[in-house]
């Protein structure tokens, strides 16, 4: 996975880049179908004053781009609180592709003929 990470109205430290290295792969643990993703952090000082600490996300995935933001007074709480939405965002999405939903649908079985009157 190419994985890009930026600051933007902030000095990204070494260790604000392996947090979000290490929180990133709880979700490659659960789909390794990730092409790319690139993480943007910053800090908004026209926004709120206790949730000024931004931390987005846009990750491709085979068949899907996922978008995710999170703010809080926190940066390293706007990291976690991102992870667990994509996380949960990933999991819907390989639930979707495996298909389970659709199997009864597929081995219902063989149509029974039905004949219709003669009129």
């Amino acid at each position: 996975m190419n994985l890009k990470i930026s600051g933007h109205h902030l000095e990204l430290t070494p260790s604000l880049r392996e947090y979000v290295i290490t929180k990133l792969d709880r979700v490659l643990r659960h789909f390794d179908q990730v092409i790319d993703g690139n993480v943007v952090l910053s800090v908004d000082n026209h926004r709120e004053k206790d949730k000024r600490q931004k931390a987005e996300i846009n990750l491709h995935l085979k068949g899907k781009d996922i978008f995710i933001e999170s703010c809080d007074a926190d940066m390293y709480a706007a990291i976690d609180l991102m992870v667990d939405r994509l996380d949960r965002q990933v999991l819907k999405h390989k639930d979707k592709i495996q298909g389970r939903a659709h199997e009864a649908v597929k081995y219902r079985g063989e149509l029974q003929e039905v004949q219709m009157p003669a009129q």
